[in-house]
């Protein structure tokens, strides 16, 4: 055979092969329906738009979440439900808006469980589908059936509602009781200890409380902040009891990417696909990361616990490519609500916030209406499925993500029209652009919608507290407080939501009016039959 021939066929080879690459690429891109990924979701606290260096912050760096983003989808238009914890949570796993839910309002940390036992959850939807799975973190939800013994059994909890393990923060770490809680019980509980109270009325027992001794403080607390000392640190509530079970602060981040990578290797040689609510702490107050993170960012405690929170990450990802399973893997990371500098500690957020916008050029943060608020850093990543390096600006909420993985994974949910969660599956994947039509943003301002890059704020009593919080010295979220009247902002032209346009457009006014009104009455999925 000549040459010519031999570099012609040599040619030819590498023409089919490029294509069949490239076809089997996008055939399996196509494919994403009944598809059984492990699926991993990192869920951030009080983390901002801007606090994530993919996400433009300078003054902090997050190189483990930035690679999530640099090898998958990046979504720029991306919403928590509410811009406070508990509706946040129980709309990412009940897949309903949370302000159906009375009840559901930041909650005491002896609160009765929030969600009903039995009831459809995104765990559950995935337990369906044959997935093993499990929550590590922080809970908020409520537990037990409103008189809890925190000596006995726990019960009802995660694992009532969806979860085959609980690993368990159960309220937020500035609430008592400081411990964790292993499935229905307390961990590290001894029989040698007095048994554990909770009290959120008086005060119980004889241990040092903020108010009674605030010089064994680590830092200055508020009043609210100022119940039973744990470590160096007073928290809200008090608490007498079990003391060999109350955790460390410092060590909570090993704890949880401990517990995380044991679950991930217990299931990774399984046929069964596994589910993990990873749900971190970070930078929810009182921020005290291991010492191995103090001093590392631009911006004091605050920027060292995004720091933490990344290495956590960086250790799930080595986790998943040491176990050669990490293409097999989709990671979703996003937050839970806006942030905030001072929440009832004086760490320092603000005196060392080094000018560093937290809600990347947004208005507001946790608590209130505007954007800063609710909308939040989304990143998936899952190599088998998702291409590298996309920017999406579809509009999505973290709501979608129940009817979203149900559909991925094969499980019809027809019968079920009580929800507000929308099948994104190809908006989350990158396959399309079209995101929602609207979204609704639940805060201590009330209810928002937004829909295209109209955004409407119903009227009401505002709560001052809020705004006050985010007053206290010249920092990026310094903001003067919305009127009792109704607002309308154009976000494509005004993204700090500025300039109050409704005067000047009273049909876009009366339009999104009415979609709210709607949308309160009605749930979603019910509203498009």
């Amino acid at each position: 055979m000549s040459f010519k021939l031999i570099e012609k066929s040599l040619f030819i080879k590498s023409i089919m092969l490029l294509f069949f690459m490239v076809y089997s690429f996008y055939s399996n891109q196509e494919d994403v329906e009944n598809t059984h990924p492990n699926i991993i979701i990192i869920y951030a606290d009080d983390v901002g738009y801007g606090d994530l260096s993919s996400y433009g912050a300078e003054l902090i760096q997050t190189p483990n979440i930035d690679q999530l983003a640099a090898e998958g989808i990046r979504f720029t238009d991306a919403y928590a439900t509410a811009s406070t914890c508990t509706p946040s949570r129980y709309s990412l796993l009940t897949g309903v808006y949370a302000f159906r839910n009375p009840g559901a309002q930041v909650l005491a940390g002896d609160a009765p469980m929030l969600i009903e036992p039995g009831s459809l959850t995104l765990p559950g939807v995935l337990q369906e589908a044959g997935y093993r799975t499990s929550i590590v973190g922080k809970w908020h939800l409520g537990l037990g059936d409103g008189n809890l013994d925190w000596n006995s059994t726990i019960t009802p909890g995660p694992l009532e509602v969806g979860f085959d393990e609980s690993f368990l923060l159960p309220a937020t770490n500035d609430r008592v009781p400081t411990v964790y809680v292993d499935g229905h019980y307390v961990y590290n509980l001894s029989e040698e200890d007095d048994p554990l109270r909770v009290s959120y009325g008086e005060p119980i027992g004889e241990l040092p409380t903020g108010h009674s001794h605030p010089e064994l403080l680590r830092y200055a607390a508020d009043d609210q902040h100022s119940g039973t000392i744990v470590g160096d640190i007073s928290r809200i509530g008090y608490m007498d009891g079990g003391q060999l079970a109350w955790w460390d602060d410092e060590e909570m981040a090993f704890v949880f990417a401990e517990r995380s990578e044991r679950f991930i290797r217990e299931n990774a040689g399984e046929e069964q696909p596994f589910f993990l609510y990873l749900s971190m702490h970070e930078n929810h107050v009182p921020r005290a990361p291991h010492p191995q993170f103090v001093g590392t960012s631009g911006v004091g405690l605050r920027g060292d616990t995004v720091h933490e929170l990344d290495w956590v990450v960086g250790d799930i990802i080595r986790v998943l490519e040491e176990l050669d399973i990490r293409d097999e893997t989709m990671i979703i990371f996003s937050s839970d609500n806006g942030p905030v500098l001072f929440d009832g500690y004086e760490d320092g957020a603000l005196e060392n916030h080094n000018d560093h916008d937290p809600n990347g050029g947004f208005r507001g943060g946790k608590y209130i209406a505007f954007e800063g608020g609710t909308r939040l850093p989304l990143i998936l990543s899952w190599p088998d499925g998702v291409e590298k390096g996309l920017v999406s600006d579809a509009l999505i909420s973290q709501v979608d993500l129940l009817a979203s993985f149900a559909s991925l994974t094969g499980v019809d949910l027809s019968g079920y029209d009580q929800l507000d969660s929308s099948d994104l599956i190809e908006t989350l994947t990158g396959r399309t652009e079209q995101g929602n039509e609207f979204v609704i943003q639940q805060s201590s301002d009330g209810l928002a919608i937004r829909k295209g890059h109209w955004k409407y704020i119903e009227p009401g009593n505002r709560a001052g507290w809020a705004y006050t919080r985010h007053n206290l010295g010249a920092t990026p979220l310094n903001i003067e407080p919305l009127g009792e009247g109704e607002y309308l902002f154009n976000l494509e032209d005004d993204p700090r939501e500025t300039t109050n346009l409704a005067e000047e457009h009273p049909e876009k006014l009366q339009e999104l009016r009415t979609l709210l009104g709607e949308v309160r009455d009605t749930p979603l999925r019910e509203m498009r039959r």
